[in-house]
């Protein structure tokens, strides 16, 4: 057996680089995540042992215990879970207030992906360049509400450079997944993080204003000043089925610690229970209002996909 490291992921192979070489795998049996169904057993940053099927290619047959994982509900197998990354360090999600907006509630969804496993999430804001007042003024919100729950929040542009130094010290000797809505120009930030890298890279369509995958799949590539990034494919967009509302309730953070407090305690949605420490942080500017309007729409979307999928069953 050989141990490698799994570097990028094409569906049915996986690039894994071992102490001397790389090598193209597929995968042998079946794995699973927690009896969770996976449309893709094997991840990007996930150690693993081979054995040489030929001199060119070879056989995943066993995946080392992973340290954390991401995944999200399969865009295409809605009770499936689809396995984006292992063992990070940290995540990255990259956004934009401009070309395109910001899409509602996507922080906070990405950030259900995140929570979870325990992973520190940082929120970089490309194409500051394009910032009018309005789009100031709406960061310095967002950075004072994230920042106060333990995600920072920083403003960067791919193109200028502006805080691309800071960014490369932020990922030195780490890895990090960075993760996007479609059309943050992920790919221009990683390319001006790491020169020579030569991502693809598009235009926002002038008729939609929305982003294309450049993106194809997961990969790791290694920097200069030391540390890994792993690039994902753009998401556009982020469901939470394969979760119950109580799953939702505990990974907002602040919601759960004040939890506590709540009348109900840990068993409190936040929404009509009387004695809600959570609704009371809300009226007092405690908490952010805007979080918990995402954190309600997350809930109906999931309360209102298990109402059907249980009369589907009728």
């Amino acid at each position: 057996m050989i141990t490698g490291k799994v570097f990028k992921s094409t569906g049915n192979w996986y690039n894994v680089h071992t102490s001397d070489q790389e090598l193209p795998c597929r995968i042998v049996g079946k794995f699973r995540l927690n009896d969770k169904v996976l449309t893709n057993p094997v991840a990007v940053g996930d150690d693993v042992d081979i054995e040489l099927e030929n001199e060119s290619q070879g056989l995943i047959k066993n995946i080392h215990h992973r340290k954390n994982y991401i995944t999200r509900q399969s865009p295409r197998q809605k009770h499936q879970l689809h396995l984006l990354a292992a063992n990070v360090d940290q995540a990255m999600l990259v956004i934009t207030l401009i070309q395109p907006m910001l899409k509602p509630g996507f922080v906070d969804r990405f950030l259900l992906m995140t929570e979870p496993q325990n992973i520190p999430c940082m929120i970089v804001v490309n194409k500051c360049d394009l910032f009018t007042e309005d789009e100031s003024e709406l960061f310095d919100i967002m950075q004072e509400s994230y920042q106060a729950i333990g995600h920072p929040m920083y403003k960067v542009s791919g193109i200028t450079g502006e805080g691309i130094d800071d960014l490369r010290r932020l990922l030195k000797d780490k890895i990090t997944f960075i993760g996007g809505q479609s059309g943050v120009g992920k790919s221009t930030l990683i390319n001006a993080i790491q020169p020579g890298l030569d991502l693809r890279t598009t235009e926002i369509s002038e008729y939609s204003g929305k982003g294309t995958h450049t993106t194809t799949f997961a990969e790791m590539h290694g920097l200069d000043a030391g540390g890994m990034i792993i690039d994902a494919p753009g998401i556009k967009t982020l469901s939470f089925n394969n979760l119950e509302p109580m799953d939702v309730a505990h990974n907002f953070k602040e919601f759960f610690i004040l939890s506590d407090e709540c009348k109900f305690g840990g068993n409190c949605l936040h929404r009509n229970e009387p004695g809600c420490a959570v609704k009371k942080a809300i009226d007092e500017g405690r908490v952010s209002k805007i979080r918990y309007e995402n954190y309600l729409a997350i809930l109906s979307e999931i309360e209102d996909q298990n109402y059907w999928e249980r009369h589907k069953e009728m």
